[in-house]
């Protein structure tokens, strides 16, 4: 879909009226940049924003491309730092009281200095829960970050201040970080496109407390601008001791040749885990959508076990890790629930950790045997639509009946995404639909490790099909 408002055009968009001399860097930077000061108070996205810098930035970017001479694939490009990547002279408080403000602030994170050699216009950091913890967007330092469809419900996290400032068109593309959901969550929340790649596809550096389950990726408006985006953000970095060798690919290439003749496992769940009438009704469409073009879909029953205290285990000795390089003294100013997951984590010995490894292990096997079969995963991203902001969890008349008792952590509403993060597969997060409430419902695409171009191609098939719409903040 073709938009007049430069502050709702894909990436994509932007550079085609950038070459035609339509359109220049420095009005898509205003408009983003009026966006923010209009809805921004609402939505709370940012937490810094740089209109000087970025300004500048784009009447420099205005000036090559004026004299034929951009530099880079995205010169020129409104584009967002989730507040837990390191940005020279930023401020990288990472929502916490903790981070001293002062710094200094003198690195950039592979993925900031590979945008940045590419031309992409800086305007500012994106909300996180407190060091990106949880999958709803909140903390002591920032407050509570709400959708742009309705402002009473939550972003989910914890790239949440990225998909609303994605969602409402304060910027074209968007840092992210998912090391349980953080990137798919938002995205299906908000209706974006959220892209979770291969573990070590992106280079990332200071690496993430929660380890080799964390991932850097990038949020937008259209699966081309994720793939564009990533086409840079991958880009080597030696900072990176676990990044995968650069093979210099350009994930836009193969995005146009479809889905025919491909096999797609269409998962209306995991283990059983219930989902919300809406959403399974939206996603078994999607998987109509899927056979009608071209794919051989299929509804398969995996076995696969029940996971979610050894991504506990992975995920809470990371945040005794944290809380261990935090002074004692600072500790009460933290997000209570951090230094609950904290202390639980404290209490696990190195044989606990070690044993989850191994089932992780066996859970990555049991998928490779799966991708023996099927190329292609599809099931929900989330078995719900976004609840009210401001809660760690959705509330009773919030989520599937079949949930009975208490909900202990973030982990479990998840239950879809962060088996993903275990096995270091692709998966990509994509609007599907809305429910009677026109609140958005996420697709996700799986692939096997290493096929980002193949869940990106798929992606765009199926986006082809079903284009996204966005929220009337009006």
């Amino acid at each position: 879909m073709k938009h007049s408002d430069p502050a709702m055009m894909t990436a994509n968009e932007l550079l085609v009226r950038y070459r035609d001399g339509s359109l220049s860097p420095l009005e898509a930077t205003e408009a983003a940049l009026a966006r923010i000061r209009r809805y921004d108070e609402m939505l709370n996205g940012f937490c810094l924003v740089d209109e000087e810098a970025a300004l500048d930035a784009a009447e420099a970017s205005t000036t090559r491309w004026r004299h034929g001479r951009p530099e880079g694939r995205l010169d020129g490009v409104p584009t967002t730092v989730k507040d837990i990547i390191l940005t020279t002279g930023w401020p990288t408080l990472r929502g916490s009281k903790t981070v001293d403000p002062a710094g200094p602030w003198a690195d950039d994170a592979p993925t900031v200095a590979r945008l940045k050699s590419h031309g992409a216009v800086l305007i500012g950091k994106t909300t996180t829960p407190e060091f990106g913890w949880k999958g709803v967007t909140d903390s002591p330092l920032t407050g509570v970050t709400r959708n742009p469809w309705d402002a009473t419900r939550t972003t989910g996290g914890s790239s949440g201040g990225a998909a609303a400032a994605a969602a409402a068109g304060m910027g074209a593309l968007h840092i992210g970080t998912d090391g349980g959901g953080s990137i798919r969550i938002p995205a299906s929340f908000t209706g974006v496109f959220g892209f979770k790649q291969t573990f070590g596809r992106v280079p990332a550096w200071p690496l993430s407390p929660f380890g080799t389950i964390a991932h850097v990726g990038p949020m937008a408006r259209s699966v081309a601008d994720c793939a564009l985006m990533l086409t840079v953000m991958a880009e080597p970095d030696p900072r990176d001791p676990y990044a995968l060798p650069y093979d210099g690919q350009d994930f836009g290439s193969d995005l146009h040749h479809g889905l025919s003749g491909l096999r797609v496992a269409y998962l209306p769940t995991l283990c059983g885990v219930p989902v919300d009438a809406e959403v399974a009704a939206a996603v078994r469409a999607a998987a109509g959508t899927f056979e009608s073009l071209g794919a051989r879909v299929e509804q398969p029953e995996p076995d696969l076990p029940d996971l979610l205290s050894v991504f506990q285990t992975l995920w809470y000795a990371g945040a005794a890790r944290l809380l261990a390089g935090i002074p004692d003294e600072k500790h009460p100013m933290m997000d209570p629930g951090l230094r609950k997951a904290a202390a639980a984590g404290a209490r696990l010995s190195a044989v606990d950790y070690l044993t989850a490894t191994a089932r992780r292990e066996d859970l990555t096997a049991r998928l490779n045997r799966l991708h023996q079969t099927y190329d292609l995963l599809i099931l929900p991203t989330m078995p719900l639509v976004a609840f009210g902001a401001g809660q760690d969890s959705p509330r009773p008349e919030e989520r599937p009946a079949e949930w009975a008792g208490d909900l202990e952590s973030w982990c479990d509403w998840t239950p879809f995404t962060w088996p993903f993060n275990l096995t270091g597969q692709p998966a990509m997060s994509l609007p599907c639909g809305y429910n009677r409430a026109a609140l958005p419902i996420g697709l996700q695409i799986v692939g096997p490790r290493y096929a980002d171009t193949l869940v990106l191609r798929a992606a765009a098939a199926f986006e082809s099909a079903h284009p996204p719409r966005w929220p009337d903040l009006a």
